[in-house]
């Protein structure tokens, strides 16, 4: 399902009663092959209400199921990714220490560019230790724009850089 943001197109698709995937369109070929899987229209017309409530200050966190495929690795950072605050910040030195391994920054840099929820899991809050905005698959004009919307939708607190 197709959802107009005001960051472009976001497709929006369902496998068994729950979202799999949140994902900005660029390329309209790639929707085709997204749209084909089997869907939960009801849960992704959830999913698509509450981003647009996402996208007018409404919302901060989401309350559909969802689920994405990864290996245990990647789903221990997509896990730490769900605990970033709405607002908030950490850096990708952080985010490797929270998964109990400082070594394996670009183990964990490369998980969170394999998310395939945008938004949803928020993998838009990690930047850089010197606090650039690095590493966006969606581009880093979405990442800087959905930084921005979240600071002027109040509860902002600094970026949280390492020492």
């Amino acid at each position: 399902m197709l959802f107009n943001s005001p960051l472009g197109l976001i497709c929006v698709t369902s496998e068994n009663e729950k979202i799999c995937s949140v994902s900005f369109v660029d390329e309209p070929i790639k929707v085709k092959e997204k749209i084909s899987l089997p869907k939960d229209k009801a849960i992704e017309e959830r999913c698509i209400q509450q981003l647009s409530d996402y996208f007018f200050n409404k919302r901060r966190n989401f309350t559909f199921p969802f689920h994405q495929n990864g290996t245990s690795f990647q789903e221990r950072v997509w896990l730490e990714l769900e605990k970033i605050p709405y607002g908030h910040t950490i850096s990708y030195l952080q985010l490797s220490r929270q998964i109990g391994d400082v070594k394996a920054i670009r183990a964990a840099a490369s998980a969170n560019g394999k998310n395939n929820l945008a938004i949803i899991v928020p993998c838009h809050r990690v930047i850089g230790s010197n606090g650039a905005l690095t590493g966006y698959a969606s581009g880093i004009w979405r990442k800087k724009w959905l930084l921005e919307h979240e600071a002027a939708g109040g509860g902002f607190v600094p970026n949280l850089f390492d020492q």
